[in-house]
């Protein structure tokens, strides 16, 4: 081969690989080729697989039931349980159920289960505690079964925006006894009202006046009866 031909070929394969360094370069930047994932807890030990784990607490902020979310994988052949969630620094332990019934939340062999939302099963404290503020980064326990104890860190965020759906069904309102009743008058006030008062003095008044003049009637006679 010519050197001119060998120098067309180098250059040829130069250009090629300059064109293979920039697609890969664009592939590298995009979210699918750097595995972009959600800024949530996840976590991985033998079979059972952690993802999206959140603590999630009032969307006001305000003291009450709080929640732990997220989705469970097992990627074994045997079927998984989850016996415990603890949350550390909670005031209240976890109370853990499953979608359905009693007992351990079960999780089938290949297949996934959500804590958290609407027909899911739940994983809920009576009170989060004063440890566990939105923004914070809890250290939350998952017991299971057949894995044993697997944690990680899970962020602390309130019920709002994504996480509306996923956080307290329970949310504190004011007490009843504090609203006014409909029939509880004012205090200090008579029970019955001026209206009221104001009439049945007006018809005393009245009834006295035409009282008088019944009265009046016979006496009137009388004086013309003895002026005659």
């Amino acid at each position: 081969m010519s050197s001119s031909l060998r120098r067309g070929a180098l250059a040829a394969t130069a250009i090629a690989f300059s064109i293979a360094s920039l697609a890969a370069c664009g592939a590298g930047n995009s979210a699918s080729t750097l595995q972009v994932k959600p800024d949530n807890a996840a976590t991985s030990v033998g079979d059972v697989q952690l993802q999206n784990v959140n603590v999630i607490t009032q969307p006001d902020g305000a003291e009450g039931p709080a929640v732990v979310s997220g989705r469970i994988f097992n990627n074994g052949t045997k079927t998984e349980t989850l016996e415990s969630v603890a949350v550390e620094g909670s005031s209240s332990p976890v109370k853990l159920r499953p979608a359905k019934g009693s007992g351990p939340v079960t999780i089938p062999a290949g297949g996934s289960v959500m804590i958290g939302g609407k027909g899911n099963a739940s994983a809920v404290m009576a009170r989060s505690g004063e440890s566990v503020r939105d923004g914070n980064a809890q250290q939350v326990s998952f017991e299971f079964g057949r894995t044993g104890k697997v944690e990680l860190k899970a962020f602390v965020v309130p019920a709002q925006t994504y996480f509306k759906d996923f956080g307290p069904s329970i949310v504190p309102t004011p007490s009843s006894s504090a609203k006014p009743s409909g029939t509880a008058s004012p205090s200090g006030s008579p029970t019955g009202s001026p209206g009221s008062e104001e009439a049945a003095g007006g018809e005393a008044a009245d009834g006295d006046e035409a009282n008088g003049d019944t009265a009046g009637s016979p006496s009137a006679e009388g004086h013309e009866g003895a002026g005659h």
